[in-house]
């Protein structure tokens, strides 16, 4: 009977080994397919962060972009541009408020603000007395610029202008050679903020040139070199000829 019986135990004791190996195989499994599914999750919700994010950035750059050209009707308005640089007058785009409350819910003061750009403005600049002073010119939510429902967007957008500080007069409040830089803030969702500077010049035609500008120095002067006319505006064209022997031109 014990030999009968021995067998039966032994057989026993290896169906609960196996049965207590596969639970552990099976736990095994569970946890890695856990961690997977974690991973995955929180991939998924890293790229539709960063999308979102980039999505965010581009539309408060195209804020700002649509801010300067809001204020540049405004700059063709104004017969003196010394008006502005004194801060005599602003922009028609014009909040209730020097302290918005932007689309992330945070407080802003815009006298604190314009601060702040006068001072890194200032810690930068190697003008001296051309120095240029940030005037606030136009603030405001961008969906407030035009018709209701035309503009569906919540930046806000912020604009300074201040006198060219390579006409060398010497007077940070007048401008003598009909040039202003415009720098234009947005601040977006999620926490986004965007800045466009740009110049801008008066021509004979009362036109506007824009350009922007990398950096101050001799490379905002270089961009800021307009090139003469090849004719005369509302004189006849002149039908010239080359010589072949002399290479000159010649008026037939």
């Amino acid at each position: 009977m014990r030999h009968s019986i021995e067998p039966r135990r032994n057989g026993r004791l290896a169906a609960a080994t196996d049965r207590g190996s596969a639970l552990i195989i099976a736990l095994f499994a569970a946890v890695v397919l856990s961690g997977l599914g974690i991973g995955l999750l929180m991939l998924t919700n890293t790229e539709g962060a960063i999308a979102s994010n980039y999505r965010a950035g581009n539309q408060t750059l195209y804020a700002a972009d649509a801010a300067v050209e809001r204020v540049l009707a405004d700059i063709l308005m104004t017969p003196n541009w010394n008006d502005i640089l004194t801060g005599a007058t602003k922009s028609g785009f014009v909040d209730d408020t020097l302290t918005p409350t932007l689309p992330s819910n945070q407080l802003i003061n815009l006298t604190s603000l314009t601060a702040e750009i006068q001072a890194a403005s200032d810690a930068t600049a190697t003008f001296g007395a051309n120095n240029p002073q940030w005037k606030l010119f136009a603030y405001g939510r961008l969906s407030e610029m035009a018709a209701a429902n035309m503009i569906n967007t919540d930046e806000y957008v912020v604009v300074w202008i201040s006198d060219d500080p390579a006409d060398g007069d010497g007077d940070a409040q007048a401008d003598t050679n009909g040039v202003l830089t415009v720098l234009a803030q947005a601040m977006g969702q999620q926490g986004s903020f965007r800045t466009v500077e740009v110049t801008i010049a008066k021509t004979d035609s009362t036109e506007i040139e824009r350009g922007q500008i990398a950096q101050r120095g001799q490379e905002e002067l270089n961009q800021r070199a307009r090139k003469a006319a090849v004719q005369v505006p509302g004189k006849a064209l002149t039908a010239m000829d080359m010589n072949v022997t002399s290479g000159g031109m010649v008026i037939r």
